[in-house]
């Protein structure tokens, strides 16, 4: 993970991504963006046809995979993402997915 400091304390954000983001790569680039900007947390498929993002990092490196969630460069048709924030808790060593 990318050092903290006391501007950028580690944050959590959970995404909810819906749309056309399965059987399209979207885990696998997820993957490549959280590890390009540091980031540790897990990306996974739902039955419902949604995939969660959980990341943890500094925020301004959230926010950058926030952004790019949101991007036409992500795989697929994301239709909208629902985000929520809070503090990191420390629980994953890397980034991963599921």
């Amino acid at each position: 993970m990318t050092p903290t400091d006391a501007a950028n304390p580690a944050r959590r954000l959970t995404a909810r991504v819906t749309g056309e983001v399965q059987a399209v790569g979207f885990r696998y680039r997820t993957l490549q963006q959280a590890n390009r900007l540091g980031l540790t947390g897990v990306v996974s498929n739902h039955s419902d046809g949604s995939v969660l993002v959980v990341a943890e990092g500094p925020e301004p490196a959230l926010q950058e995979l926030l952004h790019w969630l949101n991007s036409p460069a992500a795989p697929g048709t994301v239709d909208a993402v629902q985000e929520s924030w809070s503090d990191a808790t420390g629980k994953f060593g890397s980034f991963s997915t599921e």
